[in-house]
C-alpha cells in the first residue's frame, strides 16, 4: 500500500531533537545496525537507540576508531565495513547473519560528499558507490535477518542535495559527462530516495518498510572536501582549519541552543532518523521522503524552497530503474517481487 507523500502532520518540527522523539520508547530486544556510527549524525543516532535499550552494531571503515568513540556505552558492537569494497560488505553482512538475529533497524547513515573524481575498485563513481551501491548490497546481504524481524525498518540518509538533480541512469558513474562532484553528490541522494521507494514495495509483505530522511543542516566531518568558498556560501567558515557556524556576534538569528537558523545541532539532525526508525505515527506506513520529523511535502521540481522532496526523487518507475540498474552493477538481487 502506497502512502501519500505529505505531512501527516506529526506534531514534531526542526527543532526536536533524537531524544525528545524516543521519550518512553523501550528498545530492549531491538538490534539495529548504524553504518558509520561513531561519529557525526550516526554517533548520537547510535547513542540515543543504546540509551533506550536497543542492541546496535556499527560498521566503521575504521574499527579502532569506532570503538574508541564509543567505549563508554552500553550494547554496542563495532565491525569493519567499508561501503566502496563489495568484499568488505559481504564479510559484514556474513558476520552478522551467522549471529542468527533478527534486524529490526538498518540505518543507512554513512556517506561521503563533493568529493573530487574518485572510483571504487569495481571503476564506479565514488559517490554513488558509497552512499548507495555500497548500501544497497549491504541491505541485500542483511534481507534475511530483516525479513526474520517481520517488523523491520530500513532508513536511508539523502539529504536536501537532491534537489541538484535526478539520477542519470544512462551514465551513473560519469564516464561519459564531465565529472561535477555536486551533481555526484545530488544524484547519489537522489538515489537512496528512490531506494527507499523501491524498497518499501518490495519489503511490505515481510513487514519490512523503509523511509528516506534529510536530516537537516548539520556541520559535521561530511563537508571536508569543500573549499572555503564553498563553504562561506552555506555560511560556514573554518579556523584553524576546523570548520565552523557563525555565533550571534555576526548578526546571524540564531535559536534558544544559539546555533544559526539555517543550522542544526547533531540532536536535532539525529531526529528524523530515528523518528522514522521507531515512530508508532509510521506504522503501516513507507517508502516516503522525511524531514523534520515528519513525512515531507511534494514539491514541484522548479520550487526554490529549501525544504520538499523534488518529483525525481519519489517517482516509482525511477524507483524501480534504479532498482534494475543497481543489482546489474553490484550482482545482487533483493525482495524479488513474485
Amino acid at each position: 500500500m502506497l502512502t501519500e507523500q505529505k505531512p501527516l502532520p506529526s506534531g514534531y518540527g526542526p527543532r526536536t531533537t533524537a531524544e525528545e522523539v524516543l521519550a518512553g520508547c523501550d528498545l530492549r530486544g531491538k538490534t539495529a545496525i548504524v553504518t558509520g556510527g561513531h561519529a557525526g549524525l550516526g554517533l548520537e543516532t547510535t547513542r540515543v537507540l543504546s540509551n533506550s535499550g536497543a542492541t546496535v552494531v556499527i560498521g566503521s571503515r575504521d574499527p579502532k576508531k569506532a570503538q574508541t568513540a564509543v567505549a563508554k556505552m552500553k550494547n554496542v558492537e563495532v565491525g569493519q565495513l567499508d561501503l566502496a569494497n563489495p568484499s568488505s560488505i559481504d564479510r559484514f553482512s556474513n558476520e552478522f547473519l551467522n549471529s542468527n538475529r533478527a534486524l529490526d533497524l538498518l540505518i543507512n547513515n554513512a556517506g561521503i560528499m563533493a568529493t573530487p573524481l574518485m572510483r571504487d575498485d569495481r571503476g564506479y563513481e565514488l559517490q554513488f558507490a558509497t552512499n548507495h551501491l555500497g548500501h544497497f548490497q549491504l541491505t541485500a546481504g542483511l534481507w534475511e535477518a530483516l525479513k526474520k524481524s517481520r517488523n523491520a525498518r530500513v532508513v536511508a540518509l539523502s539529504s536536501r542535495g537532491h534537489a541538484r538533480c535526478g539520477v542519470d541512469l544512462n551514465d551513473p558513474n560519469f564516464n561519459k559527462r564531465p565529472y561535477d562532484k555536486r551533481a555526484a553528490y545530488g544524484q547519489s541522494k537522489s538515489a537512496n530516495s528512490l531506494f527507499a521507494v523501491e524498497l518499501d514495495k518490495r519489503g511490505q509483505k515481510h513487514g519490512i518498510r523503509a523511509f528516506a530522511v534529510h536530516p537537516g543542516g548539520i556541520l559535521t566531518d561530511l563537508v571536508r572536501y569543500l573549499t572555503d568558498e564553498e563553504l562561506s556560501a552555506y555560511g560556514i567558515y573554518r579556523e584553524n582549519g576546523v570548520p565552523k557556524v557563525p555565533d550571534v556576534t555576526k548578526g546571524w538569528p540564531t535559536t534558544t541552543t544559539g546555533v544559526p537558523e539555517r543550522f542544526k545541532t547533531v540532536e536535532q539532525g539525529a531526529a528524523t532518523t530515528i523518528w522514522a526508525a521507531v515512530s508508532p505515527q509510521l506504522r503501516g506506513k513507507g517508502g516516503v521522503y522525511c524531514e523534520d520529523c515528519d513525512i515531507a511535502q511534494l514539491v514541484p521540481a522548479d520550487s526554490e524552497l529549501n525544504s520538499g522532496v523534488r518529483p525525481w526523487a519519489a517517482d516509482e518507475a525511477a524507483a524501480e530503474a534504479l532498482w534494475t540498474l543497481s543489482e546489474k552493477l553490484t550482482s545482487v538481487a533483493i525482495g524479488v517481487i513474485a
